[in-house]
């Protein structure tokens, strides 16, 4: 097995904080989350997380005018360039300080960024190659406070600065003669945002407290004079005693193009009046505004508050066109697309991010991720699903293609504590520490299964035999195991024997035995058919953790407290190896600890294991940044993978910052930051406002579960930041299969203009390059397709379906691949099928992506049908003489239908997976 995976996505996190962004189509959405940024599709329902990460959590994301280049800030004032075309970092940079706010000039030649109380202006990288991509032009002085927000005019000759001073400053891009800088007043607390009239230097200026200041300009964008050279007064003197007579004229108006003193004196500096002043509390209920922005082509003000509240304004009238509660948490982040019909929300409180479409009043993305850590995760059988759990009682159900969370379950009043799909894969089993354990139903998205138990009990982990049929869960109260009955949902028995809290739960597989992991250092093996008597009992050296069988069934591992993983031949109770990954781990130093972390790792130890698809190695991670992965049979590390390289998160270091260490203990221990995210300082003694009991924490790095994809192309892990998902990294791995001198691109393509397709794709499937393989098959005539199939060596048959598998997800011939897949099957399904434990991961990965074409196939037919079925009813009523004709069934309208690609989803095709996989 060859271990090429590299991070693929983010899920089950959607926004934490940061501003938002749209891209410059207006179809996406970038949302920073943690120290990563997810790029949301919202026209294909799709997410992307770019593959990089930043030191600490980001802060700001600044985006080019066209759409190329964006500028990632974290909260340590470091920067990355990074292409969104090539979705990779171009150049790295630090601030020196912390940056609130990055923007981009309309013209995209620069930028400026708000750091401390100054703004800063640097020349944008641009699409030549540079030797240093960050230049600093110029710095801009004025403001008292931290500087917030900023805003350009359409012509990039001016922006806007707004401060927590209450202040706003308009500022020059160029040295402007008749405007080097201006503030402006009129406010009570800190500036949230402040904008620019479309094509004029008009400006509005929004506080925390709900106000809205108009300010009018006297002088167009046009009317900027740029500053004569400092020497030109002696310049005109010299012109003078040479008697150049001729410049007279040009001295009374202009010199070198520059305005005369004279004509200064006439037109004056740009001044500032306000117009207006709007209050948004008339009701007293929006007193802290919290985000804004400004579509200026329509005159579109989108302003968010501390309540969850949004208003919809139109400038300068201040008419209220919408108003609405989208939560009951502060909304963070405002940002509205390039056409402004689409708004995005984004609130850091429950991690939700929003997108609204006004004018039909409708939700476009509507994703929200656990509020606290995820605890426990599954896949789906054909690993086109995955199910998490966590703290805050829910449970998720996230679609692996497109990204999105398509179901939420929040029947548990308490923490989740594991969840399993039962082999159909449309029922969700989980357990929970409120006593009860519950089945999903994912067709009609219900509980219809509640397990409990006689006493009260804290269920821990939860297990489904491969029938379906039998549910148990273990207490961690109790010490005892309770089974029901899927289908009554009565208790069948109750297990006890062990002396301690159960941790893991785990049925065999290819047999009715049950085994169970305990803090009691065993681990017992329970004979269903022997009316649940224990089998076999296993004697550890420390604490149980976690159990889990060999996809065969003919294995067992077990992770124990000594960070030892040992592996147990189940028939004859006799251990077969075991691994130490104490070594491993590498655990981190947390701030508040008092000893080293050398020390510390004695006390950590492995929480989760997961077999591979075929059995070979095995996947572990615990309280630490990594996951490794250990050959089984070998028993040494193959590959260890770090998860996050996130400062933010506690017990990323292994040594701890000596400057932080004082002789009266760590400055981790104060609270510097408290408060300033709500907008409340520090209070001084006596001051009632303020909470001065929420402290900010870092919360530690930790995998709690680990997955393999039945298809194994991929695995998942449960971590602090999220769910992460690492799949087989294809693209530039050159894996050649008995490849000898004679196989070279020139003969295959030979062997196709000879009409020689089964030398042709022996020898493609051979240099195993993904274009020439789709190159072979594709050249095979459609009448010739059985006799290829019928041709191909045993050992290549696999080989084709798994290139037919990966095909399908980009591959727009979905009817030609279906009848390769069709005929392979049935011509070589006997001999398949005795190797079924060794196919058993291409087959389900085929089975996933012809699934995924049914669902979309069959939702696009039924909409057919349902318009043609409305066409005839409406032609019926207005007196046509053509009759309505009942619609048959699906089964008879798939045979009659053209579509050959339904015919083979629907038919043969399946018949043969489903032989294959039984």
């Amino acid at each position: 097995m060859k271990f090429a995976y590299r991070f693929s996505n983010l899920l089950g996190t959607v926004y934490r904080r940061g501003n938002l962004n749209f891209t410059f189509d207006g179809n996406s959405v970038i949302s920073p989350v943690g120290n990563r940024v997810t790029i949301f599709d919202l026209k294909n329902n799709r997410s992307d997380t770019l593959p990089l990460a930043t030191r600490y959590n980001i802060q700001c994301v600044g985006l080019s005018p066209d759409g190329r280049l964006a500028i990632i800030v974290d909260e340590g004032g470091d920067a990355l360039l990074v292409s969104l075309v090539c979705r990779s970092v171009l150049h790295r940079f630090h601030f020196k300080g912390s940056v609130h706010s990055v923007s981009f000039s309309p013209d995209g030649r620069k930028f400026v960024v708000t750091k401390g109380n100054i703004a800063q202006m640097y020349h944008a990288p641009g699409k030549k190659r540079e030797f240093n991509a960050f230049f600093l032009d110029k710095t801009y002085f004025g403001p008292y406070d931290e500087t917030t927000c900023i805003d350009w005019t359409d012509d990039s000759r001016c922006f806007v600065v707004g401060s927590k001073d209450m202040s706003t400053w308009v500022f020059g891009a160029e040295r402007w003669d008749n405007l080097i800088y201006y503030a402006l007043g009129g406010h009570k607390d800190a500036i949230v945002a402040c904008f620019f009239e479309s094509s004029s230097l008009d400006l509005y200026s929004l506080s925390q407290d709900g106000v809205l200041c108009v300010w009018q300009c006297d002088t167009p964008p046009e009317g900027l004079r740029l500053k004569p050279p400092a020497g030109w007064k002696a310049d005109l003197l010299q012109r003078e005693e040479e008697g150049e007579e001729n410049q007279e004229g040009d001295r009374e108006t202009t010199i070198q193009g520059k305005a005369t003193p004279a004509e200064e004196e006439k037109t004056g500096k740009v001044k500032y009046s306000r117009l207006a002043k709007y209050f948004f509390n008339k009701e007293g209920d929006f007193n802290n505004l919290t985000a804004a922005a400004f579509h200026k082509k329509s005159h579109l003000l989108v302003t968010g508050f501390a309540s969850g509240i949004f208003h919809l304004h139109e400038l300068p009238e201040f008419n209220l066109i919408h108003s609405l509660s989208i939560s009951d948490q502060s909304i963070a982040s405002v940002a509205v697309n390039s056409s402004g019909d689409w708004i995005a929300f984004g609130c850091s409180g429950l991690g939700q991010l929003l997108v609204w479409e006004w004018q039909s009043e409708s939700y476009v993305l509507k994703q929200q991720g656990h509020f606290n850590s995820m605890v426990t995760l599954a896949y789906s059988p054909d690993g086109q699903y995955i199910v998490t759990g966590g703290d805050d009682g829910k449970v998720k159900v996230w679609n692996t293609l497109s990204g999105f969370c398509f179901v939420t379950f929040t029947e548990h009043s308490s923490g989740v504590t594991g969840v399993t799909f039962t082999a159909t894969g449309y029922v969700v089993v989980t357990s929970s520490m409120d006593g009860t354990v519950r089945a999903f139903d994912l067709h009609r998205y219900r509980n219809f299964r509640t397990f409990t138990s006689p006493r009260p009990t804290q269920f821990s982990c939860v297990a489904v035999d491969a029938s379906g049929e039998i549910v148990s869960a273990g207490a961690q109260d109790s010490f005892e195991i309770f089974v029901w009955s899927m289908q009554t949902g009565r208790l069948l028995d109750v297990l006890s024997g062990h002396e301690g809290p159960i941790s893991g739960l785990c049925f065999n597989p290819m047999k009715s035995i049950l085994a169970s992991a305990s803090w009691d250092k065993t681990v017992r093996l329970w004979d269903m058919f022997d009316s649940w008597r224990t089998k076999e009992t296993l004697a550890l050296t420390s604490d149980a953790l976690a159990v889990t069988f060999r996809p065969d069934g003919a294995e067992l591992a077990v992770a124990t407290l000594n960070s030892q993983i040992t592996f147990w031949d189940p028939e004859n109770a006799v251990q077969t190896g075991s691994i130490e990954g104490r070594h491993d781990l590498k655990t981190g130093r947390k701030e508040l600890d008092k000893i080293t972390a050398k020390h510390s790792a004695k006390g950590k130890a492995f929480g989760t294991l997961c077999y591979s698809a075929d059995g070979h190695s095995i996947l572990a991670g615990g309280m630490s940044k990594f996951v490794c992965i250990y050959h089984v049979r070998e028993q040494i590390l193959m590959k260890r993978f770090e998860i996050s390289c996130n400062l933010s998160l506690d017990a990323m270091e292994e040594f701890l910052n000596r400057r932080k260490m004082t002789e009266f203990g760590n400055l981790a221990l104060i609270d510097q930051d408290a408060g300033q995210e709500d907008g409340v300082a520090i209070a001084l003694p006596g001051v009632k406002k303020g909470d001065m009991s929420s402290r900010h924490f870092k919360p530690e790095i930790r995998v709690t579960s680990v997955r393999f994809s039945p298809t194994g192309r991929c695995w998942a892990a449960t971590t602090t930041e999220g769910l992460l998902i690492y799949s087989l990294d294809t693209r530039v791995l050159f894996d050649p299969f008995e490849l000898d001198t004679s196989v070279t691109p020139r003969r295959v393509r030979e062997a196709l203009r000879q009409q020689d397709f089964t030398r042709a794709i022996l020898m493609a499937l051979r240099l195993n390059e993904s274009k020439l393989v789709q190159e072979a098959l594709e050249a095979v005539p459609r009448d010739e397709i059985e006799v290829v199939s019928s041709s191909l060596p045993e050992l290549y048959v696999e080989k084709v379906l798994e290139f037919l598998a990966s095909s399908f997800e980009v591959s727009r011939h979905v009817e030609f691949y279906l009848l390769w897949t069709q005929k392979l099957l049935m011509l070589h399904g006997q001999k398949l099928k005795a190797r079924a434990t060794t196919l058993l991961p291409v087959i389900q990965f085929l089975q996933k992506s012809i699934q995924r074409h049914l669902d979309d196939l069959s939702k696009l037919c039924g909409w057919n049908r349902y318009n043609m079925q409305y066409a005839l009813a409406v032609s019926q009523q207005r007196g046509t003489k053509r009759p309505l004709e009942p619609l048959g069934s699906e089964e008879e309208e798939a045979e009659a239908s053209e579509d050959n690609s339904l015919q083979l989803l629907g038919g043969a095709g399946r018949d043969s997976e489903e032989e294959m996989l039984a």
